[in-house]
């Protein structure tokens, strides 16, 4: 999916495309998470990284969890894409980073640092090749958590073929070897990046994730009382107006 929006990102980085006709959505009743259940299935599938199953859905514990926030990407009202955002702290480590890769995190949690862990990016098959774009505008919004909690550093757990998006991108390098997923039948490296120190190389190179203070409350700060509250900021020039 990264492979195929190469092509397209200079006109992405200006944020043309479909941003326009992007809504961000909260899931959060029945009906829209057993639609995203079904999507996941479908692009899981589609990418080899589950076998068949008869519930044809795919959802797990942590979909719930205090410190994540579950996103639908809409074009024109459609579901199309979806990323769930976990926030984690020394207080709040629920997510499968943690489990999966808490020899490396733990130890910095309890130093006080403050992580944005994207999981369960996914874009429907077909909705994914009729718009490329849907990476920069799903993954956005990890992004944006970062500015909005002040994170220290921003994660991802990422197969081999899609490192070398996140590393154009957001500038992340792999700082583990690739370990077994869950039920999943590929394995992930977990990669990161210092937000603060490369931030405005990132802007710089792909505006399209700029955002507001407005913009950022209205998604994260929405909905029902969430267990994190963003940090306050204490480096001169790292919020953003």
């Amino acid at each position: 999916m990264e492979s195929r929006a190469e092509p397209r990102a200079p006109q992405i980085m200006r944020g043309a495309g479909i941003f326009d006709r992007v809504d961000y959505r909260l899931i959060e009743t029945p009906e829209d998470k057993d639609r995203l259940y079904q999507m996941r299935y479908r692009a899981y599938l589609h990418g080899g990284l589950i076998l068949p199953s008869d519930s044809h859905r795919v959802s797990d514990r942590y979909d719930d969890a205090p410190n994540a926030w579950t996103f639908g990407i809409y074009v024109d009202g459609e579901l199309c894409s979806s990323v769930r955002v976990h926030v984690l702290t020394s207080e709040q480590r629920m997510s499968y980073a943690t489990e999966l890769f808490g020899d490396v995190l733990h130890p910095r949690l309890d130093r006080g640092e403050v992580f944005v862990d994207p999981a369960r990016f996914v874009a429907d098959p077909e909705q994914a090749r009729r718009f490329p774009e849907l990476p920069y505008v799903t993954l956005r919004l990890a992004y944006l958590a970062c500015e909005h909690f002040n994170a220290d550093t921003g994660l991802a757990q990422v197969r081999a073929e899609h490192q070398a998006f996140y590393r154009r991108v957001f500038l992340h390098e792999a700082i583990t070897e690739p370990r077994s997923f869950p039920n999943v039948l590929k394995k992930v490296a977990l990669m990161a990046s210092d937000f603060r120190s490369l931030r405005e190389r990132v802007l710089t190179r792909f505006p399209i994730m700029r955002s507001s203070v407005f913009e950022r409350r209205m998604l994260f700060e929405r909905g029902n009382v969430r267990a994190v509250a963003p940090r306050p900021v204490l480096v001169a020039g790292t919020a953003q107006a």
